[in-house]
């Protein structure tokens, strides 16, 4: 989220996507992760909650955008992150790119830390928004996730 609201204070309109990876099977449905978002993000007016399959470059695109916001907790984050960035501008050198650092005491979360958590009943909700926390364990109880 304080990325989310440091773009928010840069940008007229930041958009949240949520990518579909039909390789992966992820923990929270696309709907819940959106769900998750727009609870969080509620008291910000220029943020909007969107989905997306395919390449992230081509959806930025067809929205018209100009930047791309990226998170970095790690040196391992920067790594893959500037492969992908490199990648993005070979395909559209017109979309920029922009790296926030995370601040530190947010560094060792990741949504499989938050999931392994929250999936052996550990106190997660400390590690992600309110928002975000109803509807991870919505989705645990929705499932009867057991471990």
């Amino acid at each position: 989220m304080d990325i989310v609201e440091r773009a928010a204070r840069l940008f007229d309109e930041v958009i949240l996507a949520v990518g579909i990876n039909s390789s992966k099977v992820p923990f929270l449905t696309t709907e819940d992760r959106m769900e998750a978002l727009r609870r969080s993000t509620a008291h910000l007016s220029n943020v909007k909650i969107d989905c997306f399959d395919g390449l992230l470059i081509n959806y930025v695109e067809s929205k018209e955008a100009h930047a791309i916001v990226r998170g970095l907790r790690a040196i391992s984050d920067f790594e893959y992150e500037f492969q992908i960035a490199m990648v993005n501008r070979r395909l559209r050198e017109d979309i920029e790119t922009v790296f926030f650092m995370a601040k530190w005491e947010h560094n060792y979360i990741s949504s499989s830390i938050v999931r392994e958590v929250a999936l052996y009943g550990g106190d997660f909700a400390s590690m992600v928004t309110a928002g975000a926390a109803e509807v991870v364990n919505e989705a645990i109880a929705k499932r009867s996730y057991k471990k």
